[in-house]
């Protein structure tokens, strides 16, 4: 199967699958297809895409078509709803401490942050943002806490190590001199 007999095919599957679309899932779909042959359909398409309202990227693991950030406005209007519910700063903090010290219990991030993040956890928990990663042996056994796929879903990660690095970001808060 040549690329250009896949990108009508993959365009149509990974516009239709509710979650990212990995590669994994495309080679199960299309077992007649090369795995050079999904990956030259899908840097085709990224480059179909180049300059138009929707962008296909890869985030979370897979591939999702989504609009373009800078015409999100445009689609809010569409929509006349008011922008996504946000994040308190403690739920912010709390999750910039899990995604960049994971897995890690409720008492390390209390360590942290130094102040109790129970309601952020129970809100994040809510928004699917983090997830249990099992339990930490040691006395009580706490929860150890990571971040979830919905998480690269929402913020447009690949993966964790398109985070910025805690040393660029003490970089950002250095005073200037």
């Amino acid at each position: 199967m040549t690329p250009e007999t896949l990108k009508p095919i993959l365009e149509t599957l990974i516009y239709v699958a509710e979650e990212p679309l990995t590669r994994k899932q495309m080679a199960e779909l299309l077992p007649e297809a090369t795995p050079a042959d999904i990956d030259a359909a899908l840097h085709s398409l990224v480059n179909d895409y180049a300059g138009r309202g929707l962008v296909l990227r890869e985030i979370a693991g897979g591939w999702q078509l989504a609009t373009r950030p800078e015409l999100s406005e445009y689609v809010r209007r569409y929509h006349r709803a008011r922008p996504a519910a946000r994040l308190s700063l403690a739920a912010l903090e709390t999750l910039a401490v899990i995604a960049y010290k994971q897995p890690i219990t409720i008492p390390e991030i209390l360590e942290i942050r130094g102040v109790s993040s129970s309601s952020a956890i129970k809100t994040l928990l809510d928004r699917k943002l983090i997830v249990p990663k099992g339990r930490k042996e040691c006395v009580g056994r706490p929860i150890l806490y990571g971040t979830s796929k919905e998480f690269l879903v929402q913020f447009g990660l690949k993966d964790l190590s398109v985070l910025p690095s805690l040393e660029d970001l003490a970089e950002l808060d250095a005073p200037t001199t």
